[in-house]
């Protein structure tokens, strides 16, 4: 409970600046609480009204949207096994996997506690984050203007916020920063809403790197063995 409420409660509350991003992107109060009632899935949301507000097409918006949320149901291939809910709930637990549930989830010892813990993270983060993305749609319309504010940075300050602990291993790592490049790099002669999507192909590529690497620091040890092996035998 602690742990679910503490992650629903911090990440909740972050629905604001989500408001306050689609608001400056001249998305309306209904389509802004739509897409956190309906999507609910921070990141996607986030990309979908970036690309929009740097004058991106609708699809171009969506597709990058779509292929972030691809991850939740890879999320859900190992949540099935783990929950094991009854199949009246499944499509309605379905709406609240996302990262923050599953990571609370899997962190359980059991699954009581896993179910609990889902249960809880996601009531707690889908009613505040709704809350809060309506809250802070009204303050940006209250606000004015958002480029005086500087609040446009809001959406993927809080993003960066939330990537930043997950990146724990040096692949991890090597696969945000290499996809920082190919995005950055590629803003200025793709349409908004393309680079987001090419970016994503820093994870094979960092993949296929690392694996080349093992496999070489393998065959060097293997040499090495058989080396070592065939001196013993000279001897």
């Amino acid at each position: 409970m602690r742990d679910a409420l503490g992650v629903g409660v911090a990440v909740g509350l972050s629905g604001f600046a989500f408001g306050v991003t689609a608001a400056g992107a001249g998305i309306s109060l209904a389509q802004t609480c739509a897409l956190s009632l309906l999507v609910f899935t921070g990141a996607s949301q986030f990309a979908l009204v970036t690309a929009l507000a740097a004058g991106g097409g609708p699809l171009t918006a969506a597709a990058g949207a779509l292929f972030l949320g691809t991850r939740n149901a890879f999320y859900g291939l190992r949540l099935s096994t783990l929950l094991r809910l009854p199949r009246g709930v499944r499509a309605a637990a379905a709406h609240w996997v996302i990262d923050e549930t599953s990571v609370v989830a899997l962190a359980q010892p059991d699954r009581r506690s896993a179910r609990l813990g889902f249960a809880v993270t996601g009531a707690s983060l889908y009613a505040l984050w709704n809350l809060s993305t309506l809250l802070g749609a009204l303050g940006a319309e209250a606000l004015g203007d958002m480029d005086t504010w500087g609040l446009d940075a809001a959406g993927p300050a809080v993003f960066l916020a939330l990537l930043a602990p997950m990146l724990r291993t040096a692949v991890e790592r090597a696969t945000a920063a290499v996809a920082v490049v190919l995005g950055l790099g590629l803003l200025p002669v793709l349409p908004a809403g393309v680079p987001v999507l090419v970016s994503a192909l820093a994870a094979p590529l960092v993949l296929a790197a690392h694996a080349r690497t093992a496999a070489g620091k393998r065959a060097r040890r293997d040499a090495e063995r058989g080396a070592g092996r065939g001196e013993e035998s000279a001897r």
